[in-house]
Parts: C-alpha cells; structure tokens; sequence
C-alpha cells in the first residue's frame, strides 16, 4: 500500500517513516526540509520531493504521480513562539498548505485515508486531563491555524466520504528534534557541559510523549477501518513538570543541576496543565505507550557524541 507522507523528514515524520516502512508501506515523503533532515529518512531519491506545501501545483503533481492510498499529513510550522511572531506565516503554512493538499487528495480516485496532525493547543486552559469531546479554544496562531485545519478535514470528508482521521499531538520528544523545546533546550546545554542551565517558566506541567510511540499510535490508527471524520489525542497521559524534566535527566547523568530563570525565555501568556484523556485511543486501537519519561531520556543521553 502507498503512503504518501508530508513533512516527512521532520521530528515526527523521522519516527513514523521508518516503522510505516518496516510494516510494508510503500513510503513517499514530501518535505521542503525548512525544518526537516533528508539524511532523517532512508527512502530512494525517486520517492522523495523536496516541495512546499504552499505550492499547490506541485502539491497536485506529486499526488497524481504517486497515487497513495494513504496521506498522512504532518508538514506544518509548529514552534508556537516562532509562530506568535510570524503569524502570516504559520497561518499561510498550515491553512493554505493544508487546503492544497486536501484538493490534491480529492482527486485521487484510490485515496482511502486521510491523516491531520492536529495538536493539544486547541484546548483552552484547563487544570483536569482533556477528552476529544472537550471544548476548543485555542490560545495562539499555531492552535487557531491547526484548529481551521481540522474544520477544513471535516469538510474534506463531508464532500469526499474518505476516512479523515484528526489526531491532536500533546508534547513530543526523542531523537530528531528541529525546534527549540524544553527537552531538547535542556539536552543541548547538558551535552555543552553546563550543569547551571537557563530556562523559563519552570511550573507549567506537560504531557509528553515519545515519538516511537506517537509513531505506534499512528500506524494502528492508519489500520483502523470505516472510521468517517475521527478525532483522537495523543499523549501519555501523564504529566511533568519542568524541573521534573530536569530532575530525570538529573537520574540519567547521576548529576545534580541547577535551573536559573532567564527573564528572556519566560511567556507571558502560559497554561499551567495540558494532559491528555488517552482512553479513546487505547480502548479503539488497542495502544499502549512503551516509553517512558526516563527511557526516552536515558536513549538521548547514550546517542551523545562527546
């Protein structure tokens, strides 16, 4: 079965290609790699386009040409401070780059599913875990752009009949990070040696979740059958906070570190909680997440280069 995967070569896109690949897909990736790693995937040059999902030309000639079976759409700008500062184009890349790939789906007679990476900013400040079935209300560009993307999947399906599978990505990590989150913020000044590191807000809790199994998830939600139009989180369940976060990669390196709060890096506007109801998930697919906040750390720390 062909499978189709934009922003392929990108943080998530780096875990899912290769276990899609191990399970039998034919896996074609395209990626304009603004953020992405060709060297992230290993598929043949011939299924690899280096285009933007702005261009809607290219976006249709490489559906024609490919004729999946399955798109799974990850090609998005997601790190919400670079978004708050380039509004026009996080909404340019997620709105208009969403709307071209889903007219390109229409015409792909043999298309059976349809999968948008959505995200937990589509929530509003909440203290409890949130369920699909929560209110949106997002806070920022990146969830009010992810937001019109669902609205635009739905629409997609209503007028197509294709199964349209929305999943809304809590707080990834692992290996192939491209943007300046916690984890990786924190791997980077530990791998530079410092054991006095430099963040921001330190009391906001998080719900991540390792890209493996984000992988996993994905893969059993593709197999799903007759799904219509579907919405699912994606997190642990579990929450940390950020000097939890510290504190395990305190326990991986058998160090102590110290946080200072840098004035610079604190948001002005930030939730205290983002945890995600997971039941739905397992209880249609019968996932399990296998990695947990120390193992995915621990995995990190032993790929260092020192």
């Amino acid at each position: 079965m062909k499978a189709l995967i934009t922003g392929g070569a990108g943080f998530i896109g780096s875990a899912v290609v290769p276990l899609l690949k191990k399970e039998g897909y034919e896996i074609f990736v395209l990626d304009n790699l603004s953020f992405g790693n060709r060297e992230f995937i290993d598929i043949p040059d011939s299924h690899f386009f280096p285009e933007d999902i702005r261009n809607a030309v290219k976006v249709s000639e490489i559906l024609n040409k490919v004729h999946p079976e399955i798109v799974v759409h990850l090609a998005a700008i997601h790190f919400i401070p670079y978004c708050n500062k380039h509004p026009f184009e996080a909404a340019d890349i997620n709105i208009r780059g969403t709307i071209n790939v889903l007219n390109a789906c229409k015409q792909i007679s043999r298309l059976k599913k349809f999968f948008f990476a959505s995200t937990a900013a589509v929530y509003p400040i909440c203290d409890g875990a949130v369920s699909e079935n929560h209110e949106v209300m997002p806070l920022d560009i990146y969830g009010l752009s992810k937001l019109t993307g669902e609205h635009l999947c739905k629409k997609f399906w209503l007028e197509t009949d294709i199964d349209t599978i929305v999943c809304r990505f809590f707080n990834a990590f692992g290996p192939n990070e491209t943007n300046q989150h916690l984890i990786p913020e924190v791997e980077k000044q530990l791998h530079d040696g410092l054991r006095t590191i430099k963040l921001g807000n330190l009391t906001p809790k998080r719900d991540f979740i390792h890209t493996y199994d984000m992988a996993s998830a994905v893969s059993k939600l593709l197999r799903l059958g007759d799904t219509g139009y579907d919405v699912f989180n994606l997190g642990r369940g579990i929450e940390y906070s950020v000097v939890e976060v510290v504190e395990a990669f305190e326990r991986q390196l058998g160090e102590k570190i110290k946080i200072e709060v840098d004035p610079a890096r604190v948001r002005k506007v930030e939730r205290q909680h983002l945890l995600a109801d997971v039941h739905k998930l397992k209880n249609k697919t019968g996932w399990e997440p296998l990695w947990g906040i120390d193992e995915g750390i621990r995995n990190m720390i032993q790929c260092w280069n020192y």
